[in-house]
């Protein structure tokens, strides 16, 4: 089983997170913030993997601290259940309609952190999040899984559409890259030998 369990705190949040990468689609999350738990279950929905995350934050000054920090324990989880990176696809893209947004999501386990973030919406907020800390989400995931990670919408209008769009999307894409690759023979899937 490729599985891991992070436990972080900081004087802003605390989080415990266990994760399955090989799963079901099981979620069992409570960030203190409603849309960004929609959006994590959404993604484990669609990536199937299994995740139970908590997080105590400072939600009482906004949902920044919360979503960056959620996305890296999310990150690191991921990070330490790949180990060497021994066997996976490593790329994996998918393109996602949802409803009148479509986005293109793309993701290459390299160990180079990269996010190319080409994404508007319509909206500052939905409900009570700033739709800007979608983008940081990404971001902070992208370095401590030490992938490059491409997000690109094509159309949308609905910032809640637009942003399913984005996390369906690059669950689909993660989930490609992290299967197994039964051609590889466990091979390191880089000419370096290794995956920084």
């Amino acid at each position: 089983m490729r599985n891991a369990f992070i436990d972080r705190a900081t004087t802003e949040t605390k989080i415990t997170c266990s994760l399955e990468i090989d799963g079901t689609g099981m979620c069992d999350v409570k960030t203190g913030c409603g849309f960004l738990d929609h959006m994590l279950e959404l993604f484990t929905r669609h990536g199937r993997f299994n995740l139970t995350l908590r997080c105590e934050g400072d939600a009482h000054v906004d949902f920044h601290h919360t979503t960056e920090d959620v996305a890296i324990a999310l990150g690191s989880a991921f990070s330490r259940a790949l180990g060497d990176r021994a066997g996976i696809n490593r790329y994996g893209s998918f393109i996602l309609p949802m409803d009148e947004a479509l986005a293109i999501c793309a993701t290459d386990i390299c160990g180079r952190a990269t996010l190319v973030f080409d994404a508007r919406f319509e909206t500052p907020k939905v409900g009570d999040f700033d739709t800007e800390l979608i983008k940081e989400f990404f971001a902070a995931f992208a370095r401590k899984l030490g992938a490059a990670i491409h997000l690109r919408l094509i159309s949308g209008e609905n910032s809640h559409h637009i942003a399913e769009a984005l996390f369906k999307g690059f669950a689909r894409a993660l989930s490609q890259a992290v299967a197994a690759d039964p051609k590889s023979q466990g091979e390191i899937p880089s000419t370096k030998g290794v995956i920084l």
